[in-house]
C-alpha cells in the first residue's frame, strides 16, 4: 500500500470533506523557503503560509538551530506549578511587544484554546470580583475564533457552527461592517451603523455581559472582511463605557501579518484580553498565548482556599521546544525588521491586485498587509455570488495547485496569505498564478451556469 492509499484508508483530515480529499489527494514531503514539495517531487508556492502561520519560510536556519539547541537540553517538562527557562524568557519578550495594557501571558497550544482561555478568564473574573450576573458574551456576526466548544459558542459562521447549536452556550451577536456588501459606497456610514447597533445591545444588556470577542481588524475565516477605519477603536470605547471586557483575537492577524506586530496597533487599541498564536513560533511548533491585564490577573491571585484559581492547562502548555522557536522568531523580527518589510511589500502587493481586479468575476479584493481575500462573483455589477454548489473558489484553488501554488478558500473567497519572507518577485509570480487560475475557472463556471439558464 503506497502513501496515498494509506492516507485515504487511515486519516481523517481537519476541516476537510474526505470525499474531496479522495478525489484530489496531496501529501507534502518537504519544504524550503516559501515552497513546499510533494511526494512526487512537484513544488508549490505556500501561498497561505500553511494555514496562515508561516513567517520566514520553511527550514529557516535560526529557527532550526534554536529547536536543536533546546532539544539538547530538554524537550518538555510541565508548566503546572513550575516553569522552564524558554517559557519564562519568552513571556518577558511577549509582554515587551504587546499593547501597554497587557502584562501577563498564559500559554496554550492553539489559537482556539487561547480564545477558550480568554472566554473562561473573562467569565471567572466577574465571579471572582463579586459580579456573578455578568455571564454572557457578545460576538460579531460572521466571526470565527476556533473550533473548541467555547470558541464555537462565540463564533458566528453557520456552515461551521450551526450543527453544534445544542452544545453551545447562548450569547449575543452584533452586526459586522462589511463594506463590500453595504448598499452604499460609504465605509464611514457602514461603520457607524454597526457601532450604533452594538451600543443599543450594550445599553440593554451590559449588566449581564462579561465580554465581547472580536477578530482584530480583519475577519479571517468569514471571508477576509477588512473592518472600516475607526470600527475597532469604536468597539473599544463602547466596551469601556459599558464595563465589558474586550477580548481581541489576534491569532491570524498577529506577529506581523498586517504590517504591525499586532493588528490592533493600527488603531492604538488596548484590549483587556488578547489571544495570539500561529506566527508566534514562525510557523514551526504549536504554541499559543492569552494576554491579560494585571487587573484581571490580580482577581485570581488569592489564598487557595478561596477557590479563585484558574483551573485550566494542558499537558504541553509552555513546551520548551516551541518557546525556544518563538524566542528565535522574535529575534528574527528585530534583526530582519519584518513588520516594516511587510508594510512596504504590501504596497507592491496592492499594485499587483489592481491589475487583476478588472477580471469579470472578481468582485472585491480585500487586503491588510499580507492578509488578503479575493471574492469571486458570478455577476460583478450586481455582486451576485456563484451558486453554492458551484464551488468556484474551491475549483480555482485546485487549478492553482495544478499550476504550482497552494491555498485554501473560505466560501467564495480565495485566501492569499503568503509567508512574510516572500519577495516582490515571489509575490508577482504567485499573483500571476492566481490570476490565471481564477480566469480559467470562473469563465468555465459562468458559461455552464449561463447554459443551464437558456
Amino acid at each position: 500500500m503506497n502513501l496515498i492509499e494509506k492516507s485515504k484508508k487511515y486519516l481523517w483530515l481537519p476541516f476537510t470533506q474526505m470525499k474531496d480529499y479522495d478525489e484530489n489527494p496531496l501529501i507534502i514531503e518537504s519544504g524550503k523557503g516559501i515552497k513546499l514539495k510533494d511526494i512526487n517531487g512537484k513544488e508549490y508556492y505556500d501561498a497561505f503560509s500553511s494555514v496562515w502561520l508561516n513567517v520566514h519560510g520553511h527550514r529557516k536556519k535560526e529557527l532550526d538551530d534554536a529547536v536543536r539547541d533546546q532539544l539538547n537540553k530538554i524537550a518538555h517538562s510541565t508548566l503546572l506549578g513550575m516553569t522552564n527557562i524558554p517559557a519564562t524568557e519568552l513571556a518577558e519578550e511577549l509582554v515587551k511587544i504587546a499593547p501597554d495594557s497587557l502584562s501577563r501571558v498564559f500559554y496554550s497550544d492553539s489559537g482556539a484554546e487561547a480564545m477558550e482561555i480568554a472566554v473562561k478568564m473573562a467569565y471567572q473574573y466577574w465571579q471572582n470580583i463579586g459580579e456573578p450576573n455578568k455571564q454572557k458574551f457578545i460576538s460579531v456576526q460572521n466571526g470565527y475564533h476556533g473550533d473548541t466548544i467555547g470558541a464555537v459558542s462565540v463564533g458566528a459562521i453557520d456552515i461551521f457552527h450551526k450543527v453544534y447549536g445544542p452544545l453551545m452556550f447562548e450569547g449575543f451577536k452584533t452586526s459586522v461592517p462589511n463594506v463590500y456588501r453595504y448598499p452604499a459606497d460609504a465605509p464611514a456610514k457602514c461603520r457607524d451603523e454597526a457601532l450604533e447597533t452594538l451600543e443599543l445591545l450594550l445599553k440593554e444588556h451590559h449588566e449581564e455581559i462579561a465580554g465581547l470577542t472580536i477578530e482584530s481588524m480583519v475577519q479571517g475565516a468569514g471571508g477576509m472582511i477588512v473592518m472600516p477605519e475607526g470600527y475597532l477603536s469604536g468597539v473599544r470605547e463602547l466596551c469601556t463605557k459599558y464595563n465589558v471586557l474586550m477580548i481581541i483575537d489576534e491569532v491570524a492577524t498577529g506577529f506581523g501579518r498586517t504590517g504591525k506586530m499586532f493588528a490592533c496597533e493600527h488603531e492604538d487599541v488596548e484590549p483587556d484580553l488578547m489571544a495570539a498564536g500561529k506566527g508566534i513560533t514562525g510557523g514551526y511548533l504549536p504554541v499559543a498565548i492569552t494576554y491579560t491585564t494585571e487587573k484581571i490577573y490580580e482577581a485570581f491571585y488569592d489564598d487557595f482556599t478561596n477557590l479563585k484559581t484558574f483551573f485550566h492547562g494542558h499537558s504541553y502548555t509552555g513546551n520548551q521546544l516551541g518557546c525556544a522557536a518563538a524566542l528565535a522568531n522574535l529575534q528574527l523580527f528585530k534583526k530582519e525588521n519584518i513588520t516594516v518589510q511587510v508594510a512596504r511589500k504590501s504596497e507592491y502587493l496592492h499594485e499587483l491586485f489592481e491589475e487583476i481586479i478588472e477580471l469579470p468575476h472578481i468582485g472585491d479584493i480585500r487586503q491588510l498587509g499580507f492578509m488578503c481575500g479575493i471574492e469571486l462573483v458570478y455577476d460583478k455589477e450586481r455582486k451576485e455570488p456563484f451558486p453554492f454548489e458551484s464551488r468556484a473558489a474551491y475549483k480555482a484553488s485546485l487549478k492553482m495547485r495544478e499550476l504550482g501554488l497552494l491555498t485554501r478558500p473560505t466560501g467564495d473567497v480565495v485566501v492569499f496569505m503568503p509567508p512574510l519572507a516572500s519577495t516582490e518577485k515571489d509575490l508577482k509570480a504567485m499573483v500571476e498564478i492566481m490570476k490565471k487560475a481564477i480566469e480559467i475557472v470562473t469563465l468555465e463556471e459562468a458559461h455552464q451556469i449561463a447554459a443551464t439558464h437558456t
